[in-house]
This record gives C-alpha cells, sequence and structure tokens, in this order.
C-alpha cells in the first residue's frame, strides 16, 4: 500500500494543573522501595522510561524467563502469516526428555503451535520450548542461533543464548535490561497476553490423560492486572521473573533476578510494579470522530475532506509532567474514490521520538480521487487546539 506521510510541525503542551516547576525528584528509595533482588527494572513499556533500576546491566542466568525469547519468536512467525496457531507439531524424544517443569508430553504425540505456547506460558514447559524450537528452527540448535540473532537485532548488548528454556549450561546468560528489551518486544503481540495471564488450562483433546496447566507467576492470580511475563528458577539463577500489569490504561513492566525465595520475587515485583502505577497515569487526547485535520487536495484550496478519528486515543504519560506531543498523518492514496465514513489511513502520536498512541482516521465525505492527496500541502493548522 503507498502510503503519503504528513508531518506536522505543530507542537501542543499537555498541561497538568499540578505541575509545579520546581518540583525536585524524589528517589525510590527515599519512598521505601529496597528491593532485595540481586537486579531488577522497572519501566514504563510504552516510552522507554526507566522509573527504577537496581544493577541491571549485571549479567546473570536467567532461567526459564529464557522461554520469553522463545515466545516471541513464536509470535513473530505466527504474526507475519509464516506458522499458524493451528498448526500441529509432532513431539520428538528430544522434546520428551527434557526434565524441570514440563507438558509431560509423549514422544509422537501431536499438539497444535497454540497448545505448545500454553505450555510454555503457563507451566513453563521445557518440553513445550524443544518442540516450538525444533518446528521452527529445525532444531534446538539452530533455534538458538535464531535467538541470539533476534537479540543482536534488539540491541541485547549482554545476552547469550545457549537454549531455548533457560535449563542450567555454561555461558547462558543476561541481564535485566535485556530481559526488559526482550519483554517489550513481545507485548507487541497482544495475543501472548491471553496465555501468559492465564492461571490455570486444561488441555484433553488426544489425551487419555488431559495436561493440567498451572500458571508458576503466581502475581496473575493475586495482584490486580498481572497479565504475564515469565518466571524462571534454578539454583544458579535463583528467582528470576519479568512482570507487568495493566490499570486504567496504564501499563508497566518490572524484570528481578536473583532472588533469594520466589516470595521476596514477588514481593520486590508487586512493590516494582505499584510503584510504576504511582508513577503514571493515561489520558484521553482524542475522542472517537474528532475532527483531526483539514486536508486541502488542490491548490485552490477549495478541495478538502475533514479527516476524522476512528476511536479514542488514550496515552500514558507521567503525573506531573508536560509532554511535547506530536502528531503524523499516513495517508492511503491508492484509491481513486473516497467515500464517507471510509478509513483513509492512520495518525501517529508521538513523545518526543516514542510513539505512543495511533488512531484509524476516515473522510467525512465522499470525494473522487482527481489527483487526491497529490497536491497536499504542508504547515496545516493544530490538530490540537487548547490544553487537556
Amino acid at each position: 500500500m503507498k502510503k503519503i506521510t504528513v508531518r506536522f510541525t505543530n507542537i501542543f503542551l499537555i498541561i497538568l494543573t499540578s505541575l509545579s516547576l520546581f518540583a525536585v525528584p524524589v528517589k525510590a528509595e527515599e519512598e521505601g522501595i529496597n528491593v532485595e533482588a540481586k537486579s531488577a527494572i522497572l519501566v514504563e513499556p510504552v516510552t522507554g522510561k526507566v522509573i527504577y533500576e537496581k544493577n541491571s546491566h549485571e549479567k546473570f542466568a536467567p532461567a526459564s524467563v529464557t522461554k520469553i525469547m522463545t515466545m516471541l519468536l513464536t509470535m513473530e512467525k505466527v504474526d507475519s502469516g509464516k506458522i499458524k496457531l493451528s498448526d500441529k507439531v509432532t513431539i520428538s524424544e528430544n522434546a520428551k526428555k527434557m526434565g524441570g517443569s514440563t507438558m509431560l508430553l509423549d514422544t509422537g504425540e501431536i499438539r497444535t503451535v497454540e497448545e505448545l505456547l500454553k505450555g510454555v506460558a503457563i507451566a513453563s514447559g521445557n518440553d513445550a520450548a524443544v518442540a516450538l524450537a525444533e518446528y521452527i528452527g529445525g532444531s534446538e540448535e539452530n533455534f538458538a542461533k535464531m535467538m541470539n540473532q533476534r537479540a543482536v537485532e534488539l540491541g541485547m548488548k549482554d545476552t547469550t543464548f545457549k537454549n531455548c528454556n533457560g535449563l542450567p549450561i555454561d555461558g547462558h546468560i543476561t541481564t535485566a535490561y535485556d530481559i526488559y528489551i526482550m519483554s517489550k518486544e513481545l507485548l507487541k503481540h497482544p495475543t501472548i497476553l491471553k496465555y501468559t495471564g492465564t492461571y490455570m488450562e486444561t488441555i484433553s483433546e488426544g489425551r487419555k490423560t488431559p495436561i493440567e496447566l498451572v500458571n508458576h507467576n503466581k502475581l496473575v492470580r493475586f495482584f490486580k492486572g498481572c497479565d504475564g511475563l515469565k518466571t524462571g528458577f534454578t539454583q544458579e539463577a535463583k528467582y528470576c521473573i519479568s512482570a507487568t500489569a495493566n490499570r486504567d490504561g496504564v501499563r508497566v513492566l518490572c524484570v528481578i533476578m536473583g532472588a533469594p525465595t520466589y516470595k521476596k520475587r514477588n514481593r520486590d515485583a508487586s512493590m516494582l510494579l505499584n510503584y510504576g502505577f504511582s508513577k503514571y497515569e493515561s489520558k484521553k487526547i482524542v475522542s472517537k470522530d474528532d475532527e483531526i485535520q483539514k486536508i486541502t487536495l488542490n491548490k485552490r484550496g477549495d478541495k478538502f475532506i475533514i479527516a476524522k478519528s476512528c476511536e479514542d486515543v488514550l496515552v500514558t504519560i507521567e503525573k506531573g509532567s508536560s509532554p511535547k506531543i506530536t502528531s503524523k498523518l499516513k495517508l492511503d492514496s491508492n484509491k481513486k474514490v473516497i467515500k464517507k465514513g471510509e478509513v483513509i489511513g492512520i495518525c501517529e502520536y508521538y513523545d518526543g521520538n516514542n510513539l505512543i498512541g495511533t488512531a484509524k482516521i476516515y473522510s467525512d465525505r465522499d470525494i473522487k480521487k482527481s489527483g487526491f492527496f497529490d497536491n497536499i500541502k504542508s504547515g496545516f493548522r493544530n490538530i490540537f487546539k487548547g490544553s487537556i
């Protein structure tokens, strides 16, 4: 689809009445945030703003938090259409013999990609992870290469993967910061939250004995809004987690590595998530059917359309901040006739270089192309007037 990008140079400020121009930032420790784990990071994942960190670039074994990359590569294949959730996978002897947490899969058993994803996301099945690795990569070894290549692409500078499940092996290391990077990328595939956010699931089709899956992430059940992502434990790594939660339109993400017990891991994660929610809020900047922009289609200016929003636009902002939000239209110029109410493109909203919101836009009237969008002028009026 051919796209025409229209950049708006005008900027508006969201001015909050509670903003203090002379406020002094408060350190997390001064607010009682004391993490016992060896390493941690708390981030607002839309903008990537780090709210709290402790030794976040120090390298540790990640245990089953490794499976975030396994899930990411799987979801990327699914969402790109290269594989389907309904694809059937035959379980190998290599997958069956995996120790640690498993789905108790049998050699020769046939399970779908979706069922294996559930096994990884809910029960942390090492056998399910290997089955997906073999299906996607051809072998465990090749899949590990794919994991490392994706890590490089994402900028995970301190990560080396040796397997797809996090079972102990020399040199299999990462950092809290790198786990945050791949967790943020996984959140771009929201279908995964349907699995990571499930506490219990039963898989019975084709089996005499049903597979009972119980989520290792107890925050899914006991922490409001938690819907992922992955826990981990080995004697070397101790207790780890990449945890995310959503409340009232605000999502926060934290990573804990090297907690001495699972209770302290969950306590640290809960404390950080709550701290994140105390720092951010969701604001509506556009309502459904709002006029976004008058788009002039000829030099005389007598041929135009009004672009309107198909949906509400909610953005996450730091409490007490005044972000400079800019917008950019991406219009579809591939149609000869535009009908009233028809989607004509999208409007993207940015805080700096960070994309924080997107909405489809539609035309308020019928119009024939006749050079449609060929003569769009720059220097449009402000999309927004006034302040929130």
